[in-house]
């Protein structure tokens, strides 16, 4: 009981002298364990070998999680806010853990239904429950700088593939000597999957409870050093006052902003999801050979994934000095313009599709840390995680839209392996027209009337 009760808000509340610096740290080791879910493509053919399915049936496994993460971050939000970081960082490891632990039960019975339950729904709750749990702790602890410490943390679930993706190769070919994780198309057997599952959920238990641990809240009333709360009003989109996640969904600016992170994820989701066959493709020759070769699609996906968590810390960071409505005026309006270039001129040379499409991923990971301190801006800390996590469901959609557009086109231009890069232009075309309606989205975003800000007893009662 003593053990649970140190799991309570009351008991997470930062001594004086605490330093906030050690908080990033904190949600980063919960950021890079919940990252793995980038890294399903790893195992994802052994999975299809093992159960004797299609590639659909084993997708339909990261679509779960990530359904699973918008409406967990969506119900369970305003939870979050009350019961503090330190709980909710609990909870999702917990679900995170069973997920792979369920999971690694259906692989080793030959069951796929609890791979969906498992990995599916329960480490989608976890994920959820996870990626939101220390945002509004960081909004606290840096007022002065949310977007360097949201894109701290969010950093880490970009770059969590970076270390799950060869971590679990190489443990696959640790637990099965047949496999060859140089070899595209080596595949591992039951019982190394089981045990991988079984090592990521272990390992990936202790390491956020280094996070759950050492999260803290500030006490009332805190600042930083230096910082006056007034400098605040001077900028035009950013309140002093605050709204309750209730009445947030009720205003205008939270659509629009929804719309904008929808469109945004939809965009860079067109590039992530065909990372590797897209470069193949668009250097495919008369012959229907490619000039790219196979590891170097894999080590294109692994570079993407660089600009991807790069671009959650560097962009972010940057919105506190332009601000967050412009920042998103870059993501949306230069992703325009580099989308159309992709698709007129990305066949001509491999460093400039490579360099359009990682700016494109850059922009796509910025969207994600950026968004929480925007939040913040439009309506206050009091509820933002809660908000956050309502928000998320733009996420959600996007997961299914994005894929739907781009496998759509493709579908109706040939078969997997004969494309070109003419054969994408109509889906890139489309996303230019999707980043088009987010950039007006963008524009339309005002800060929110009086009449939807909390007064302060009400705050109080709410937070009782």
């Amino acid at each position: 009981m003593a053990l649970l009760s140190a799991l309570d808000r009351e008991h997470t509340i930062a001594p004086d002298g605490y330093s906030r610096w050690l908080i990033p740290p904190a949600a980063l080791a919960v950021h890079l364990c919940i990252g793995q879910a980038y890294a399903t493509s790893v195992y994802k053919n052994s999975l299809v070998q093992h159960f004797e399915t299609t590639q659909t049936a084993i997708g339909i496994v990261f679509s779960i999680a990530i359904v699973m993460l918008g409406l967990s971050a969506a119900v369970g939000g305003t939870w979050v806010e009350r019961n503090g970081p330190r709980k909710a960082m609990f909870v999702s490891a917990s679900f995170w853990t069973s997920g792979f632990l369920v999971g690694a039960l259906g692989i080793s019975t030959g069951q796929l239904w609890l791979l969906y339950l498992g990995y599916g729904f329960l480490g989608g709750i976890g994920l959820g429950i996870g990626y939101i749990s220390p945002v509004s702790t960081l909004i606290k602890w840096f007022p002065d700088r949310p977007g360097l410490a949201t894109g701290l943390a969010i950093m880490g679930f970009g770059g969590g593939a970076l270390i799950a993706g060869p971590a679990s190769r190489q443990l696959l070919s640790l637990y099965d000597a047949g496999y060859d994780p140089s070899v595209a198309t080596s595949v591992a057997d039951g019982g190394a999957l089981t045990a991988l599952f079984l090592t990521l959920g272990v390992a990936y238990f202790l390491i956020m409870m280094f996070g759950v641990f050492n999260i803290r809240v500030p006490r009332d009333g805190w600042r930083p050093d230096g910082w006056d709360p007034a400098s605040v009003k001077v900028k035009p989109m950013v309140t002093t006052a605050h709204v309750s996640a209730a009445d947030a969904v009720r205003t205008r600016s939270f659509w629009l902003l929804w719309i904008v992170l929808f469109c945004n994820v939809t965009a860079g989701i067109g590039i992530l999801e065909q990372a590797s066959p897209m470069i193949q493709d668009f250097f495919r020759g008369a012959g229907g050979s490619s000039t790219v070769a196979v590891t170097a699609a894999a080590g294109f996906v692994g570079l993407l994934s660089l600009f991807n968590m790069a671009g959650r810390f560097v962009w972010s960071s940057t919105s506190d000095l332009i601000g967050r409505k412009p920042i998103y005026m870059v993501y949306l309006g230069v992703g325009m313009v580099f989308y159309a270039l992709l698709a007129i001129f990305g066949h001509t040379a491999t460093a400039l599709f490579v360099l359009l499409a990682g700016v494109i991923l850059s922009f796509y990971g910025g969207g994600f840390a950026t968004v929480p301190a925007y939040l913040r801006d439009l309506f206050g800390t009091f509820q933002v995680g809660a908000i956050h996590g309502r928000l998320l469901t733009a996420w959600s959609a996007a997961g299914v839209a994005g894929p739907l557009i781009i496998n759509g086109f493709l579908d109706a231009q040939g078969k997997p392996g004969t494309l070109t890069a003419e054969a994408y232009r109509p889906a890139l075309f489309t996303m230019v027209g999707v980043l088009a309606v987010g950039f007006v989205a963008n524009l339309l975003i005002r800060p929110v009337p009086e009449r939807f800000h909390q007064p302060a007893a009400e705050r109080k009662e709410v937070a009782a």
